[in-house]
């Protein structure tokens, strides 16, 4: 208690001194009370700490009613535990002292325990520009870990502050920026410097499990299997990445073996009878998932595996493995060596790659054309997000202000951060109430990294997890031996396929990069470096100036590939396009890494050199990437064409007049067709490529004048349709054939005009049919003669 009555326990105000003096013998004589030898072993006693909040004060004051007689105020005990607490006499759990809101333990934290330490974080903080807001908290932070672990702050480890975190997260006390003590820290020199520079590497992710760990996730009841899977794995582990082993580990111990044990239980040995792989590979085909329906309840969906010859194969490897390895090494592998019960027929992939093949490639055909209004878009989204974002930061708050074309209001708030703009949609002054709020910063947030996005993966072909990657370093020059001229190049990290790479940054890619910088430097013209996630690879990567980073908080983080993607996607929304169903076009990112080498390659770039820019291991992925048009088949189809229609007579194009078709037509059987008749003989074929609007062998029907009709404003529909998507390849067949049905047309108005001269003589009544039938020299119709 003497101790606690000096400096620097002691207030400056002599009032407070007194009051906190007092406060201590009143909190010693309630804990003296109670059982335990240590002060810490009386206060645990207590039980105060599974009280909520302040309960601990009932507790003190009950206590002093029954033994002393005393009825004590709050601000009589309080002070007297705080300084406790800050002279290390007691340490509650981190848990309570974060439910209790007390807004004098960081002050009294600091004047007591550790004034020069406080003192520094104060410089950091002010150095780094950290809001007042964000600091009282991350003071408090520290000021709970002083007081649960004792020491001074140079004393605080990573583990304390893990231990802190996690005690936000139970108590919910994570409001405001919940890592922010620990990069105040971090940046204070407090810890190693092999210590992360984010606390999230210690919660951000799960980290890779060993080969072991990979198989007991599946509870594999064969113990000599279980051991056999994961030698394994640790066999192919050197020469596989972690996705790629955590993929072979799935397969092998839960679509395969796992099966086998649940369908079969007690099997113990890879040789498998005819029966069981047969079972085995029907129940692979098809998958059963769980999904939940609109009213709430769910379902069981059965539909096809898409991965099951893929799985097929990792198995028939799997055997083949054991087989190599049993020659290799017999007395490790050879009693595991058995017939694979997958044939190389089954683990054929080649015609699955010929369909994924044609599948990508009109996934590319139908994007290729629509990429320059996706461009011309983004690049409008982000001008129009940026000016309507400066005009609102000149608009004072409270005021109404116009930016092309729009009027908003900028609304007074007092609970919004200084950061962020907002701003309301008006029709009119009066509706600045009712109107929905617009995070302008945000908006100019999403319009210019869609735009970065989309230039960047367009003019480098680069993958998602490479543009993640990029970073200021990335920017390199190289010098031309030949003419001595200084080329920017853009440094690609290795990624897939750990292999380092060069592109050419091209004016256009260099304009995009410097914004990017331009947008990511700090006040002091620095890029902020960030440690990033590999969610891969599943490892935290070392902080680097990366380009795609954003601010969360007071935190500069690495922006999220799906973030990217929804950014890109919104930019897409905006632009209407619909695909060949109707439905809203959507693009991933690899997407344009398609496009981008079928673009190159399509304009004159060898494919091997398009292997070397996109990073591919061998030209065949490459050449798997191009969806290039087969352009001299189409020519060559175009010429054998015009050769065999120039072999022929030209007075057979030209329209034959009405005697020579009706002296066609005697000798030939006619063949009717939907919008008339045709005088192609019945057993020959089409020389005409059944193109019948086009063709001069179509006789029109004017019967069939209306459906002509519906035909030709179809085509006119389609024609408009295609010069909106860019696919002038239709547009030319497309106003041929609308040609025709305008010639047809005409041919039918003449022939309804022949008919229209014809003189009617009217349908006889039944009177006159029987007058003539009737002999007029009888008075009656029989004779009974």
């Amino acid at each position: 208690m003497y101790r606690l009555a000096q400096h620097p326990f002691t207030a400056q105000n002599k009032a407070t001194t007194r009051s906190r003096s007092r406060g201590v013998r009143f909190v010693l004589a309630w804990l003296e009370a109670q059982a335990g030898v240590t002060w810490q072993e009386r206060w645990a006693s207590t039980g105060a700490e599974s009280l909520p909040k302040e309960g601990w004060l009932d507790l003190a004051r009950q206590w002093f009613i029954r033994t002393e007689g005393l009825v004590l105020r709050d601000s009589q005990l309080s002070p007297g535990l705080l300084m406790l607490i800050c002279g290390d006499v007691i340490r509650p759990t981190s848990t309570w002292l974060l439910s209790r809101t007390s807004q004098h333990l960081a002050r009294a934290m600091a004047s007591a325990r550790d004034p020069e330490g406080f003192e520094h974080l104060g410089t950091q903080a002010a150095s780094d520009k950290v809001p007042p807001a964000v600091l009282r908290i991350a003071r408090h932070r520290v000021s709970v870990i002083l007081a649960r672990n004792g020491g001074s702050i140079r004393d605080i480890t990573v583990g304390d502050c893990v231990e802190i975190l996690k005690a936000q997260d139970a108590t919910h006390a994570a409001t405001g920026d919940r890592t922010a003590f620990y990069r105040l820290l971090h940046r204070a020199g407090v810890f190693p410097q092999d210590a992360p520079s984010t606390i999230r590497a210690f919660t951000g992710g799960q980290g890779q499990l060993s080969a072991a760990e990979m198989i007991d996730r599946y509870e594999i009841v064969c113990k000599p299997v279980r051991d056999l899977l994961v030698d394994y794995l640790c066999e192919r582990q050197p020469a596989l990445d972690y996705t790629s082993l955590a993929a072979v580990s799935r397969v092998l111990g839960s679509l395969f073996w796992k099966d086998l044990e649940t369908h079969h239980p007690g099997i113990n040995s890879l040789r498998l009878p005819p029966e069981v792989a047969s079972a085995w590979k029907t129940r692979h085909r098809t998958k059963t998932t769980t999904v939940r329906r609109t009213d709430g309840s769910t379902a069981s969906v059965t539909s096809r595996r898409e991965s099951a010859r893929s799985d097929l194969t990792t198995v028939r490897a799997f055997y083949l493995d054991l087989a190599q390895w049993a020659a290799e090494d017999p007395a490790r592998w050879a009693s595991w060596a058995a017939p694979s019960p997958v044939t190389s027929a089954e683990a054929n992939q080649k015609k699955h790659q010929r369909r994924v093949k044609a599948k990508m490639d009109q996934r590319t055909r139908e994007r290729l054309p629509v990429l320059p209004l996706l461009v011309i878009t983004s690049q409008r989204n982000r001008l129009q997000a940026a000016a309507v974002l400066a005009a609102a930061r000149q608009a004072e708050p409270g005021t109404i202000f116009a930016v092309d074309g729009r009027t908003l209001f900028r609304p007074v708030l007092k609970s919004a951060s200084g950061a962020k703009v907002w701003a309301q949609e008006l029709d009119a002054p009066r509706t600045a109430v009712r109107a929905a709020r617009h995070d302008l910063t945000h908006e100019d947030h999403k319009a210019f990294w869609a735009w970065a996005a989309i230039e960047v993966l367009r003019h480098t072909g680069i993958r998602i997890e490479e543009l993640c990657e990029l970073s200021h370093h990335s920017l390199i020059q190289y010098r031309l031996p030949t003419t001595g001229e200084l080329v920017p190049l853009l440094q690609i990290a290795p990624s897939k396929t750990d292999q380092e790479r060069l592109i050419l940054v091209t004016p256009e890619l260099a304009d995009v990069l410097s914004r990017i910088i331009m947008r990511v430097r700090d006040s002091n013209n620095i890029v902020a470096s960030v440690a990033a996630y590999d969610p891969h690879e599943r490892v935290w990567n070392p902080p680097m100036p990366l380009l795609f980073q954003h601010r969360i908080g007071t935190e500069n983080r690495a922006m999220h590939p799906t973030c990217i993607r929804t950014y890109i996607a919104q930019a897409l929304a905006s632009t209407g396009l619909t695909d060949a169903s109707g439905e809203r076009l959507t693009m991933q990112p690899h997407d344009f890494r398609r496009i981008f080498i079928t673009d190159a390659v399509m304009n004159g770039m060898p494919p091997h050199i398009a292997q070397l820019v996109a990073g591919h291991r061998v030209i065949d992925t490459t050449m798997g990437y191009l969806a290039v048009y087969p352009r001299e088949v189409i020519e060559a189809h175009h010429a054998f064409i015009a050769r065999r229609r120039a072999a022929r007579p030209s007075e057979e194009y030209r329209t034959p007049t009405d005697e020579e078709w009706d002296s066609f037509l005697g000798h030939f059987e006619k063949r009717k067709l939907s919008i008339g008749t045709c005088g192609r003989a019945f057993s020959t074929p089409c020389i005409h490529e059944h193109a019948c609007l086009r063709c001069a062998m179509l006789r029109p029907d004017p019967a069939e004048r209306p459906r002509l009709i519906e035909i030709r404003d179809n085509l006119i529909d389609r024609i408009a349709e295609a010069k909106r998507e860019g696919w002038l390849g239709e547009v030319e067949g497309l106003e041929t054939s609308l040609a025709g049905a305008n010639d047809k047309l005409v041919q039918m108005d003449a022939a309804i005009a022949r008919t229209a001269s014809a003189v009617d003589l009217g349908m006889p009544t039944f009177n006159q049919i029987a007058g003539r039938a009737t002999d007029s020299r009888r008075s009656t119709p029989f004779s009974t003669s």
